[in-house]
């Protein structure tokens, strides 16, 4: 017989897994619970969630409480009586009496080894922290925030290269699995949960608008790991004669030229460099002016006209 599952969660990181889910036939996904369609852009218009869009076009029914602790969502899941929930990057905590609920609890598909990187933008920070690794984890979710016992993991690598983007897309399709399996092997009491040991915890807050502020006295590797990390938001970006600018770019080896660090060296051979911490060199790709599209290295230092000394960042 089929397990009955409700699957929980907002963005294209966990669309994957729910069509995962659709395609086994020893799984029944009987709803979606998903944020409420928000507003967006300019124009402000309503928007549904990735989620949405993919319940929708596979006929799934979607709930869209605006707060799952709410005893309308109580009713809704106590009546539906799912065997499991799948709950991932949905967005808001779970009360304990929900979690009660399904036999077999509700399973978490979390972007990070656990306990490392606990928290909303375990990605992010592991790029912009210069992780060579991370993974995933699947868990059964508890009143804290990611503290729950784990189930299952899979390891990976980082490319020296890879940004924010790009990890999460390869994670989300590599967890889809890794969510199935979970299931079968829990229902099958073929899994054991470990707690977690508290004492290894690392932790990935929500990002915030300054953490992409550059700076120059990290080194140039530093900065190009928030450059990746902090891809597409807040991205990284520093101040150009008074105005915020966007900064895209990669590390080159140390150089002896020395000078504080947000110096720009616009040279003719490598494009604009500019001196990090410990005399590494960022080379500045694309520049981003407020206000502005985004241009080359050349187009900017041709349309800045730079003076010797002028800094990044002062």
């Amino acid at each position: 017989m089929a397990l009955r599952i409700i699957f929980c969660g907002t963005p294209e990181f966990a669309v994957p897994s729910l069509r995962r889910l659709l395609k086994e036939p020893d799984f029944e996904v009987v709803g979606v619970v998903t944020q409420p369609d928000r507003p967006r852009g300019r124009g402000q218009q309503m928007h549904s969630s990735p989620v949405t869009d993919a319940a929708v076009a596979a006929r799934i029914p979607v709930y869209q409480p605006e707060k799952i602790k709410s005893d309308e969502a109580y009713d809704y899941l106590k009546r539906v009586a799912p065997d499991a929930v799948v709950i991932i990057a949905y967005g808001q905590i779970i009360s304990p009496r929900l979690i009660a609920i399904p036999r077999l609890g509700w399973i978490n598909l979390h972007a990070s080894l656990l306990p490392k990187y606990r928290g909303a933008a375990p990605i992010n920070w592991a790029i912009a922290n210069g992780e060579t690794r991370t993974g995933l984890t699947t868990m059964l979710i508890d009143a804290g925030l990611d503290t729950g016992p784990m189930l299952l993991t899979h390891d990976t690598k980082i490319d020296q290269d890879e940004r924010a983007p790009a990890l999460a897309a390869r994670l989300a399709a590599e967890g889809a699995p890794l969510i199935a399996e979970t299931l079968r092997k829990l229902d099958r009491r073929e899994i054991t949960p470990m707690p977690q040991d508290n004492s290894r915890a690392s932790f990935a807050p929500p990002l915030k608008k300054e953490n992409g502020r550059i700076d120059w006295f990290l080194a140039a590797r530093q900065i190009y790991n928030r450059i990746r990390g902090f891809d597409p938001w807040p991205g990284a970006f520093t101040s150009f004669r008074g105005k915020t600018c966007h900064i895209w770019g990669k590390p080159l080896k140390p150089i002896s030229a020395g000078g504080i660090p947000g110096i720009m060296l616009p040279t003719q051979e490598d494009g604009l460099l500019v001196i990090c911490g410990g005399n590494s060199v960022l080379r500045v790709e694309h520049v981003q002016l407020e206000g502005r599209k985004r241009v080359t290295d050349s187009e900017f230092m041709n349309g800045a006209r730079i003076v010797p000394g002028e800094r990044f960042g002062a």
